[in-house]
């Protein structure tokens, strides 16, 4: 079949994009292209006097009493490298570049609320993506947590739980929900489409 002039050079431009231009999702292998423009936002935001962790993918709530989190991708890894050494009128080495593009999970921390200051302690996180649930390789939590800004009322503390996840056990696309199962009971969850995380 024969398509129009313009309609072919659509087709192809679709073609090419739908391999080769850059889309939202986690990239598990980050292009040249794409590790560039990371780096040159982190420079960016350095010269804008914005703090590091300003470029975390953040999910939940951002208030201190409410739970909420954030991952820190490959891309995103790279933008914040850049922002912490252009502060310090640096510049990311190679190595440096190359132990980001090349590490095997992805880190997410998330905040979560209670009562007792040993709430955390033996808490744990998984990813549910179409039914299928994905562990993490690590889990660490706050010992002790903190107080909250309203203790003694309630929620009295608030605790981090961090975990690592391998990239080669999740799909960087998917929609996901974070879950993260307080020792104490219950469950915190967070919806999180990856598609739209760079």
């Amino acid at each position: 079949m024969k398509f129009p002039a313009y309609v072919s050079v659509w087709i192809a431009v679709i073609w090419t994009c739908g391999f080769v231009c850059p889309s939202q999702a986690i990239e598990v292998q980050p292009t040249q292209t794409q590790v560039q423009r990371s780096l040159d936002r982190g420079k960016e935001a350095a010269a804008h006097r914005q703090t590091p962790e300003t470029l975390y993918a953040r999910f939940g709530s951002g208030d201190d009493l409410h739970s909420g989190g954030f991952l820190v991708t490959k891309l995103g890894a790279l933008s914040v490298l850049a922002t912490h050494m252009a502060l310090r009128g640096l510049e990311p080495s190679a190595a440096d570049i190359v132990q980001v593009t090349e590490a095997p999970t992805m880190l997410v921390r998330t905040v979560i609320l209670g009562d007792s200051p040993s709430f955390a302690v033996n808490s744990y996180m998984v990813f549910e993506q179409g039914g299928r649930i994905v562990k993490p390789t690590t889990v660490r939590v706050d010992g002790q947590a903190g107080r909250s800004s309203v203790w003694p009322k309630s929620p009295k503390f608030w605790a981090k739980v961090i975990a690592t996840f391998r990239y080669a056990d999740f799909d960087p696309n998917a929609q996901t929900t974070i879950i993260v199962f307080p020792a104490s009971g219950g469950e915190v969850s967070f919806a999180v489409n990856f598609a739209e995380i760079d």
